[in-house]
């Protein structure tokens, strides 16, 4: 009865996430807000179906199940791996059609601020390390 409950609350769980992953979907504006709900929740979905599976198929007397665990180790592997390749998949479009963003990080040394007054004396470029390189 106890388990059977546990069961229960974690589908039930998992059905809210997904919920909450069409909402999420629905309502933000940008594509890359609207694959970060579902892509979380989606995770954790699937580690509560997992979760409940386990459980059941455990709890019945005929045996182990460990299948399941190999399920939620590809899912945890590929979901975010793909989730990775459709947003530099997107921001790699929206660079060529000329969309204002963020420029890539190689480029980012030729915006760099100036380094700012030191005792009226202007700073030295021997002195100002590069964080980005761990070079100083």
């Amino acid at each position: 009865m106890m388990l059977e409950l546990l069961v229960s609350a974690l589908l039930l769980l998992s059905g809210g996430l997904a919920l909450a992953a069409a909402a999420g979907l629905w309502r933000l504006p940008d594509f890359f807000l609207r694959m970060h709900a579902p892509s979380l929740a989606y995770t954790l979905g699937s580690w509560a179906v997992t979760l409940a599976s386990i459980l059941h198929f455990t709890a019945s007397p005929v045996e182990l199940t460990l299948h399941v665990w190999l399920i939620v180790i590809l899912l945890a592997i590929t979901a975010p791996v793909t989730t990775v390749l459709l947003a530099r998949a997107a921001l790699f479009r929206q660079r060529r059609l000329g969309d204002d963003l963020p420029p890539p990080l190689w480029r980012r040394p030729e915006a760099r601020p100036q380094a700012p007054e030191v005792s009226g004396q202007a700073a030295s470029a021997e002195g100002v390390g590069d964080r980005t390189s761990g070079r100083h």
